[in-house]
């Protein structure tokens, strides 16, 4: 029989090319059964009922006619008109009857399948997939119904019925007529596919490309346990993984960000009843660790990145673990259609202008802003309330919201993970989402007017009031670097590190872990480290709750802090990172949860206090610093991000340089091995007046324009009184910049900048250039702005 006429097609029977037989989903399942099982990629094994059946049904049964006169002179704006009209479909279908010669077929698939898996009633999901699913201008995913754990013959046809239903639920109908769709030119398939047991164990979705920026160098790989439909719909807040694609060869072990997710429930089988599935609890001890393994991770991102070779095109796919074999397995394949197809030759920037009180946080989808008055919509009954342009708020979404999603100025959910609906379908849309808040509903009152900013990095914010907030374009077609200088950038949040690197630069020459401690970790070291002798009771029950999933607290520092400077050195990779060793000052430490126990309260001026290299060699804080030299061990050798350099800062003598570097060495870092290269920071006198010395134990120097114009001058940088002094620009500072860098290119030692100045003044950025300084590094914000004022200079154009 010709392909076209049949009722049922395998997997093995199927490929890419097969769209208008099986629709998206049911083809990219073929095409990976067939090409990808045998590079070890595991498929469950099952079968398609085709658009020609579909069809077949419509027709036989005079449904296609009814539908249209249903249908005839809808209105999707009307939520009432909507509902009423797609009511009226759905029961008509569930009403008639599949002709018999298509029943007969469907249970001989069925009962073939069962003999494969030598089961009586092998377990199946019965997934709908549209003809018009997945294509690049239109993505369908999500718009039609999953049926999970369905047995015996009986339950699948029943099953497969509900999924023509599905194909005209209220947003599949308002979807298809919004994207022009014709009703009858999108026709449905059903895969009918072995079960995964991942309700005993753990699944998820995963993306290889970053959904937020569209880095295309990581797979995001979310989990949670039970069967995958709660983490596709929102209901959970799941676990969430970074892996580096290009170290995933060999033997490093590139996870580059890991965040536990609170995972309170789960969906599993059910035993008898009408339902095939119900709701559990996840259990409190079960919910503090990590629903799989880092190993499990990797081997899901290699299968990432063989299933995006395979198509030539970043996607997104799910995955599920099976309780009983142990064996992970892809379950869904489909193209990513959103960030992959930004244009990133135009660069968009949100910016507050102002803060007001917060009453909400959570993941950011996304990077823009939005405002307008809180609507609170608790069930989908309510979404007639909905109107445009405010901001819906709720406990999650599915694809029934979609109608009124369109219409908000921004979404907030108490519940989802960057992957869930809510989080997919906001960036469809380009609108602000937070997802995972847990108390929105509450927080926010009804009417009231908010701000939505998911501009601050990986934490989005909602602010009571309505806030100003500026949106600034640049578009970087025809923008070229300087040739006379390489222009670096200063980066802090690991989170906003994937999106900095799609602006032009030539690496990092300044990574502040002191941005990781603060927003990852929060912990001081040494609470960490002396935790049982800890005596602020409020700060270990912080503690116990932050590090949850970890069973020794050392290592909670070691991982987080390795996985924020991982995440910045992989956004540039292979280009050179400068990592600076922790610089906060005493005071700074004392905030950090359990600090006040282990910092002096006696200094005066923490400024010049005990910070920078003196505090790493001291008996009372080398325990932290440890902990630190691990973390950077770690990114090199473990995850292979050679990239990384290491920066010594507030070094006041070359005695304590070469304590320091000892320490480095003696623990694995030694300077020169591995590729390894350690920088000093210039930022004392004393180190421009012995730049000759320090060069011969350093591999080169980074001004700090801050601390160097503050003791230069003699001005607490920190203190009003005498702000008015303070200038980087004053002659003095410029001359110990200009004989600092005359030493280093004496000494063939790189000299490079790394301070707020020449990120302020472009015509500081213009006298380094001058003096032969070999990088500037400049805050993201002021990287284009600076590099068109030096390219303007005479001899510095491109």
């Amino acid at each position: 029989m010709d392909r076209k006429q049949r009722y049922i097609l395998w997997f093995k029977e199927t490929g890419i090319k097969d769209i208008p037989l099986v629709g998206g989903k049911n083809a990219s399942l073929g095409e990976m059964f067939q090409h990808l099982i045998k590079k070890g990629v595991a498929i469950p094994n099952g079968f398609s009922v085709t658009a020609h059946a579909y069809q077949y049904f419509l027709r036989e049964t005079g449904l296609r006619s009814k539908i249209k006169v249903i249908l005839s002179g809808l209105n999707t704006g009307s939520i009432k008109n909507l509902q009423e009209r797609g009511h009226r479909v759905r029961q008509e279908i569930l009403k008639a009857k599949f002709p018999k010669d298509l029943e007969d077929e469907i249970v001989a698939a069925y009962r073939e399948l069962c003999t494969v898996y030598e089961t009586h009633d092998v377990d199946v999901a019965v997934r709908s997939s549209a003809t018009a699913e997945d294509l690049p201008d239109a993505s369908f995913a999500g718009q039609q119904e999953s049926y999970l754990n369905i047995r015996g013959d009986y339950a699948l046809l029943d099953a497969c019925k509900k999924c023509v239903a599905s194909l005209f639920t209220d947003r599949a109908i308002s979807y298809r007529t919004d994207k022009g769709f014709n009703h009858f030119d999108v026709a449905l398939s059903m895969s009918v596919q072995k079960m995964v047991r991942s309700d005993r164990a753990a699944s998820g979705v995963m993306f290889s490309i970053d959904t937020e920026s569209g880095f295309r160098d990581v797979v995001l790989i979310n989990a949670s346990y039970g069967l995958g439909e709660y983490i596709v719909k929102g209901e959970v807040n799941p676990d969430e993984y970074y892996v580096f694609k290009p170290l995933l060869k060999g033997s490093y072990k590139p996870i580059i960000g890991k965040t536990l997710g609170s995972k309170e429930r789960k969906l599993i089988y059910a035993e008898g009843g009408n339902k095939p599935t119900k709701d559990r609890t996840v259990s409190e001890h079960d919910r503090r660790r990590f629903a799989i393994t880092d190993e499990e991770a990797m081997q899901l991102a290699r299968w990432a990145v063989l299933i995006e070779r395979h198509y030539k095109k970043p996607m997104d796919m799910e995955w599920a673990k099976d309780g009983v074999s142990g064996k992970l397995f892809i379950v869904q394949a489909r193209p990513e259609t959103v960030v992959s197809r930004r244009d990133v030759t135009v660069l968009e920037e949100y910016k507050l202008g102002q803060r007001g009180k917060v009453l909400a946080e959570g993941a950011a989808v996304g990077a823009k802003i939005g405002s307008g008055s809180a609507n609170i919509i608790e069930h989908i009954s309510e979404i007639g309330k909905f109107k445009q342009g405010e901001v819906l708020v709720t406990e999650m979404t599915d694809p029934d919201w979609e109608p009124i999603m369109k219409k908000a100025a921004a979404i907030v959910t108490n519940e989802g993970g960057r992957t869930c609906h809510a989080a997919i379908v906001s960036r469809e849309l380009g609108i602000p989402c937070i997802v995972g808040t847990g108390t929105g509903t509450h927080a926010v009152k009804r009417g009231e007017k908010v701000t939505v900013s998911c501009a601050e990095g990986a934490t989005g914010f909602v602010y009571r009031g309505q806030l100003k907030f500026s949106v600034k374009k640049t578009d970087l077609k025809d923008f070229k670097l300087p040739k006379k200088v390489k222009i670096m950038m200063n980066v802090g949040d690991p989170s906003s590190a994937f999106a900095d690197s799609f602006i032009p630069n030539e690496g990092v020459g300044l990574a502040r872990e002191e941005l990781i401690i603060n927003n990852s970790i929060k912990i001081h070291p040494l609470a960490l480290v002396h935790f049982t002798t800890l005596k602020d009771h409020h700060a270990k029950r912080q503690i116990d709750e932050l590090t949850a999933g970890y069973a020794d607290k050392e290592e909670y520092y070691i991982d987080k802090l390795s996985q924020g400077m991982a995440r910045i050195a992989a956004a540039f990779y292979p280009k050179d990172v400068i990592m600076r060793l922790a610089d906060f000052r005493s005071n700074e430490y004392s905030e950090l949860i359990g600090g006040r126990q282990f910092e002096p309260v006696t200094e005066r001026n923490p400024m010049i206090g005990w910070r920078g290299a003196s505090r790493y060699y001291a008996k009372e804080y080398l325990p932290a610093f440890l902990m630190e030299l691990k973390a950077i061990k770690r990114v090199r050798d473990t995850m292979g991000l050679k990239n990384l350099k290491v920066m010594v800062p507030f070094c006041r003598t070359v005695a304590e340089g070469e304590q320091v570097l000892g320490l480095m060495g003696k623990h694995g870092l030694k300077r020169g091995v591995g590729g390894l290269e350690v920088y000093v920071m210039c930022e004392i006198p004393s180190n421009v007046i012995l730049a000759e010395e320090f060069a011969k134990i350093f591999d080169g120097f980074s001004i700090g324009s801050n601390d160097l114009t503050q003791l230069t001058l003699g001005v607490d940088r920190d203190s009003e009184l005498v702000s008015h002094i303070y200038d980087e620009n004053n002659d003095a500072v410029k001359r110990l910049i200009s004989q600092v860098i005359a030493t280093a290119k004496k000494k063939k030692r790189k000299i490079g900048i790394c301070g707020q100045a020449p990120s302020d003044f472009p015509e500081f950025a213009k006298f380094l250039v001058r003096e032969g300084i070999d990088s500037i590094s400049l805050n993201p914000d002021t990287v284009v702005k600076t590099s068109v004022a030096i390219n303007k200079m005479s001899g510095a154009s491109t």
